[in-house]
């Protein structure tokens, strides 16, 4: 089976996506890097329940230091953006650079994201952003929107059965309120 690199936000989002993957013959290879997820003791729940889930399903797991301080940087100017807006697409596009640049580091082919399963997350604007970072790097972004074919129901029920912590929000301090 090749090797794609799923670049992960948490466990809750990432049940189901493993198990697609799986389906369609590929295996994942999680990747959490998001410098974005505010405070540290969120970052901290997100990340232990991550750890804990891929033991349990078998699947390895590449956690790269996460500078928050470039991440700030990359966001600058667009804190009072709205959700979904040019603060949202700018944070997706910093994370999936360290996804492909870790994928093209690693000499895998592939790589995708669990960001398409939530369905507070525009897919179109994720394919977008990752497919021209694919082109750049000549790799291959599996565009598999994950909500599809009930997937947020899917990953929910397995958030639910391995009783994952559930945030309320999608990470970062500028949705802590817009999201819960």
């Amino acid at each position: 089976m090749d090797k794609v690199l799923l670049h992960a936000c948490c466990a809750t989002c990432s049940g189901y996506p493993i198990e697609k993957l799986r389906e369609l013959g590929y295996e994942p290879v999680l990747y959490f890097f998001n410098p974005n997820i505010f405070p540290p003791e969120e970052f901290d729940k997100r990340l232990n329940e991550l750890i804990k889930y891929a033991k349990k399903k078998n699947v390895e797991l590449i956690i790269d230091k996460q500078d928050s301080a470039n991440w700030y940087n990359a966001i600058s100017g667009l804190e009072n953006e709205p959700e979904k807006g040019k603060r949202c697409h700018r944070c997706f596009e910093y994370r999936l650079l360290f996804t492909v640049l870790k994928a093209f580091q690693l000499e895998y082919k592939y790589f995708t994201t669990t960001l398409t399963v939530s369905p507070h997350k525009q897919s179109k604007v994720i394919f977008e952003i990752a497919k021209e970072l694919a082109d750049k790097y000549e790799l291959t972004f599996l565009d598999i929107d994950f909500k599809k074919e009930n997937g947020f129901l899917k990953t929910m029920q397995i958030a639910k059965a391995e009783n994952f912590y559930r945030q309320s929000y999608c990470g970062c301090e500028f949705s802590i309120f817009t999201n819960s």
